[in-house]
């Protein structure tokens, strides 16, 4: 299957820092929202004890309103926050297949260039919702689809499991490519070997800001995300 390159379709504005282990930062503490951050949110942020953010990729080619950009990006690191970024998964309940796997990876990894993440970040699918007519094989088709897209780019894929992914834990471990988990808040299946790296806890409001709380710990395998993080800086 042939994917469009987009490789070539955005003019890279790369942001300045270091690729971090999770395990690295200040804290073990982060959080994913939905929410446009600014330097003063996301400084509040920092300031509650968080360490990293993480937000959203579009899943059409070209960042959306309201989506993560370069501008938005640099504000994030400004404050000392370390950055990753999660594809926004489609609504209701969605029909999963490796065509569209390829082409919501592909669109995860352009989209992540033109924000100027640079490689070696962690990319994270959003695995929930999935219809139940779905088979396991096509789910899987479009997880290591999106896997091998993403990791075409250099950057480090991570699967987000969230209620009714439509796998077993033992076919999201023995199936997929994925090296990073992360567990939702919702009741999920475990991961057999290697666990979760990520844990969310449920949604909560930090200075007017909806974010859902983010915790990095090393897997049972050593295994943990890795972010941009600009040393030293804070407004």
């Amino acid at each position: 299957m042939k994917i469009k390159n987009h490789k070539e379709d955005f003019i890279m504005a790369t942001l300045s820092g270091n690729v971090v282990s999770g395990t690295s930062l200040k804290t073990n503490k982060g959080f994913d929202t939905a929410t446009k951050l600014t330097v003063q949110t996301a400084q509040t942020l920092a300031n509650n004890g968080y360490s990293f953010c993480i937000r959203y990729l579009s899943r059409q080619s070209g960042q959306q309103s309201g989506d993560l950009d370069n501008t938005e990006a640099g504000a994030i690191l400004l404050t000392g926050l370390a950055l990753m970024a999660v594809q926004h998964c489609e609504g209701g309940y969605w029909i999963a297949n490796g065509t569209k796997g390829a082409t919501y990876g592909a669109n995860a990894a352009a989209n992540a260039q033109s924000i100027g993440l640079p490689k070696g970040v962690t990319l994270w699918l959003d695995l929930e919702q999935v219809s139940s007519s779905c088979t396991s094989t096509d789910i899987i088709a479009y997880c290591n689809n999106w896997y091998d897209q993403v990791n075409a780019y250099g950057y480090e894929p991570g699967i987000y499991v969230g209620a009714n992914c439509g796998l077993t834990g033992t076919q999201l471990y023995n199936n997929l490519k994925f090296q990073h988990y992360w567990k939702s808040m919702s009741t999920v299946p475990s991961i057999p070997t290697r666990g979760y790296q990520m844990t969310q806890s449920a949604t909560t409001t930090v200075g007017g800001i909806s974010i859902d709380p983010d915790t990095i710990t090393a897997d049972s395998l050593g295994g943990t995300p890795h972010l941009i993080y600009q040393p030293g800086t804070s407004v």
